[in-house]
């Protein structure tokens, strides 16, 4: 069905993109520097019928300096083209008739004012979330509550994402997320993306792409879509930095950026680093099982503190050289660390007794363990782009590369009443690397006014090298090494992939639309005992078709085909033993899984800042990756028996279908107030042969109220909460944040000092879950610190010369000088 829908749109664009031409007029140019020859970026284009004062119509130029005003009735017209710096292009006459529906007003050169501009400062009118065909686009500039924070503390205000306690992020409430930074992959997200997103300060993230169904040009990895996290950057002529610095009672930030444009080139480099101070969480666990015949059951009570830290930091330089006015030569090079230490102390108590409840067995014991896990990843790219005269044809190439190393090591010590020496015990150290390289090559070709072609081939080689080493605790206090849980695990994965594409208009751009077909070829090696795993191609079609009512409202409809390859930790056949009574290990034979969504959005935005948007979607996956807990009585790993375990474990399991909406919506009051609030909700159902089906109504509520006090003065409230959610085995907690912040600047708005507190009333939150399987019953009890008060300070300086009409943010709005 999905083929004979996109084939059905491919014959639809192709039948019908010449007819769109007919009965409208269209005037297209590009604006470029008069001295420098290079495009200039958000030029104001304003088209006025002859003799009056009032713009009829309007754009702003690309990234390329072109633009195209259509829709145009017959007549006679002038036009405008004028950008801050710059002397203003007028042309006085530009006749659209029937025979000259479309005018070409060429390469349109802009000379620089003779009136320098000292210092120019920059205050952009960006709207929070940007509605686009395929994609949506949120700013967190504004977010006060945010500041001094990382990008899991923005990502709680996206719409269609959520954040529960732990840091794990769902995008309407699929896991399965492929996360890219500046529209890259990383090695950094491999071993952990809870850690790498804490890695990243708030107050470098620019924007935050949403893509829920991706198109034929993205990776077709990620049920659940893609989100694209974009740092900023600076292509401004000049010199500028900025400093942040915040503290806090969880948390401690700070970052430095430094930017540099001359002509056709540009040089930039950041550092920045994080902390979370020491916090201790407080957990219990309470399990009760059974044998077989129901006639014996045991029950283990564990209850402990552990105290965390985790730290990282981010450093890199950037380069970027207009070799000529098409073409562009940009490079990175980035290095990522971060770290996360654990202890703890768990008192345990094991019982063994009769139906009737006769004791013929307890054992009391307390258990000491240790947890580090650092990663390092090296990130280098190598962009070049060609644009032609013609308008958005386009060539990129791009290579990119990842190097990542990890460590873990984790141990534990258990020691029983009446023993002087701890009797069990063992410690792992399981180095690993992720080697990743990429190359894609990108072309748009325009067929036609309204019709445009894109395809593109890519190449992905990844190497995936672990090493566990086991060693066991004798009863004399010595370790030697335990043969049966020491290996190596080499896993290789080659993705070959080619995609076609269409950008079109339909019955006089009455529709507008994409479609295209993407082929990958992934070819899989692993030398761990007993894997093999078959090669296997996947299809995955997508389009999306919107209908404009107005430049301010739009609906469309989407559908992508997905899949989900299982990652690292999901492969990794290592046995985490940290706790010798719940294991988990990863399965290399996991295949992956599929998944359609189908989605529909509408989006309308009103005077004043104030818009509203909504999707409601459906989706079906297949071979849906699901965890599952077996209680096994005695579990052998590598020669050594273990006790009343319960082994955690991903599979290939059924089917998920779920039912969904997401709405969000902002609006200002007056000029001081401003109200954001975004509201998700699905209904999933989770079929697996052998299991009763489960469904669960799941939803999550975000409420952001900011008040100007002053035109430096600002203070802001926020609030979560995302419900508790039935699945497989149990049923997940709720779990709710809140916080308040205020924002003062100085120095003409150069420099800010802001107050953030998280939680200012709850120290902890706590966390009560259950799960369940055959033959065992348990509760979870977690008591999370939750509570941190901090002070930020940034400070921004610099001299920018506007010779390419970018501004700070690198928005398409207008800016407003002061």
């Amino acid at each position: 069905m999905r083929y004979f829908i996109l084939i059905f749109v491919f014959f639809l664009s192709f039948a019908t993109y010449s007819q769109s031409t007919k009965n409208k007029g269209k005037v297209t140019g590009k604006v470029m520097d008069s001295q420098t020859k290079g495009p200039v970026e958000m030029a104001i284009v304003s088209i006025f019928k002859v003799g009056e004062t009032k713009a009829i119509n309007g754009i702003s130029t690309n990234k390329n300096g072109g633009f195209a005003i259509d829709n145009l009735p017959n007549g006679t017209y002038s036009i405008t083209i004028d950008f801050i710096g710059y002397n203003k292009k007028v042309f006085d006459t530009v006749d659209i008739t029937a025979s000259t529906a479309v005018v070409n007003l060429g390469t349109v050169f802009l000379s620089p004012s003779t009136n320098e501009l000292d210092e120019v400062k920059v205050v952009l009118k960006k709207a929070t979330i940007q509605n686009k065909i395929d994609k949506m686009v949120y700013s967190p500039a504004n977010d006060l509550t945010s500041q001094g924070g990382v990008a899991t503390d923005v990502l709680k205000n996206v719409p269609m994402v959520s954040v529960d306690i732990d840091g794990k992020i769902e995008l309407q409430g699929n896991s399965s997320i492929r996360f890219l930074i500046n529209g890259k992959p990383s090695s950094m997200f491999g071993a952990s993306i809870t850690d790498a997103l804490q890695t990243i300060p708030a107050d470098q993230i620019k924007s935050i792409e949403v893509i829920t169904s991706p198109g034929a040009k993205y990776d077709a990895a990620g049920t659940g879509g893609i989100i694209n996290i974009i740092l900023k950057d600076n292509k401004v002529e000049g010199i500028n930095s900025s400093i942040n610095l915040s503290a806090g009672t969880r948390l401690e930030n700070g970052s430095f950026n430094l930017n540099a444009r001359r002509g056709n080139f540009g040089a930039g480099i950041y550092f920045s680093g994080n902390k979370q101070l020491e916090t201790e969480t407080k957990s219990s666990s309470d399990r009760i099982s059974y044998n077989d015949t129901r006639d014996t059951i045991n029950r283990l009570y564990q209850s402990g503190i552990n105290p965390f830290t985790r730290s990282g930091y981010r450093t890199g330089v950037n380069l970027n050289w207009s070799i000529s006015p098409k073409d562009e030569l940009t490079a990175t090079l980035g290095y990522d660390s971060f770290t996360n230490n654990s202890t703890g102390m768990t008192q345990q108590n094991q019982t063994s007794s009769l139906a009737d409840g006769t004791i013929f067995s307890q054992i009391i014991s307390d258990r000491n363990s240790t947890s580090n896990m650092k990663e390092n990843a090296t990130d280098w790219s190598l962009e070049y782009k060609k644009t032609f005269e013609k308008e958005d044809q386009e060539l990129n190439f791009q290579v990119t590369s990842s190097n990542g190393k990890t460590s873990m090591n984790s141990g534990n010590k258990t020691s029983y009443e009446n023993y002087i020496y701890p009797v069990s015990g063992l410690r792992n150290n399981n180095p690993g690397k992720d080697h990743q390289v990429q190359l894609a090559l990108d072309y748009v070709q325009p067929v036609a006014e309204d019709f445009i072609i894109e395809m593109g081939a890519k190449t992905e080689f990844e190497n995936l090298e672990n090493n566990v080493v086991t060693d066991t605790l004798n009863v004399d206090g010595s370790y030697i090494n335990n043969k049966g849980q020491t290996y190596g695990f080499n896993y290789k994965r080659n993705i070959y992939a080619a995609y076609i594409s269409s950008s079109f208009a339909l019955f006089n751009s009455f529709l507008i639309g994409k479609a295209g077909l993407r082929y990958e070829r992934t070819n899989t090696m692993a030398d761990f005992v007993g894997v093999t795993i078959p090669d296997y191609n996947t299809f995955a079609p997508s389009f999306t078709i919107q209908h404009k009512f107005s430049k301010d409202e739009s609906i469309k409809f989407a559908y992508s085909y997905r899949i989900e390859r299982p990652d690292y930790e999901d492969l990794n056949p290592f046995f985490n033993i940290s706790d010798p009574h719940n294991i988990s290990t990863g399965n290399p034979f996991l295949k992956p899984e599929i998944g359609n969504r189908y989605e529909l959005g509408y989006s309308k935005n009103f005077s004043k800042g104030t818009n509203i948007y909504f999707s409601g979607y459906y989706r079906y996956n297949t071979d849906d990756i699901q965890t599952m807990t077996t209680f096994e009585p005695l579990l052998t790993i590598g020669g050594t028996d273990y006790t009343d375990v319960t082994l955690t474990r991903r599979y290939n399991i059924g089917s998920e279908t779920t039912i969904g909406a997401s709405i969000f919506g902002a609006v200002s009051i007056g000029d001081k107030l401003s109200i954001k609030s975004n509201f998700d909700c699905g209904n999933r159902t989770n079929s697996t042969p052998g299991l009763e089906s489960v469904t669960s109504f799941i939803y999550r509520a975000n409420l952001n109220l900011s008040y100007t006090f002053s035109p430096t003065m600002m203070g802001e409230i926020s609030g979560n909460y995302r419900s508790s959610q039935k699945i497989l085995q149990g049923e997940r907690p709720a779990s709710y944040f809140y916080n308040l912040a205020l924002r003062k600047q100085f120095f003409n708005k150069n420099a800010s000092v802001g107050i953030t507190m998280a939680n200012p009333f709850s120290k902890y939150m706590t966390q009560k879950s259950k799960s369940y399987g055959e033959n065992y019953d348990q509760i979870n009890i977690k008591e999370i610190p939750v509570q941190s008060f901090g002070i930020s300070f940034s400070y921004k300086f610099g001299k920018l010369e506007f010779k390419k009409g970018e501004n700070e943010q690198n928005g398409p709005q207008e800016p407003n000088v002061q």
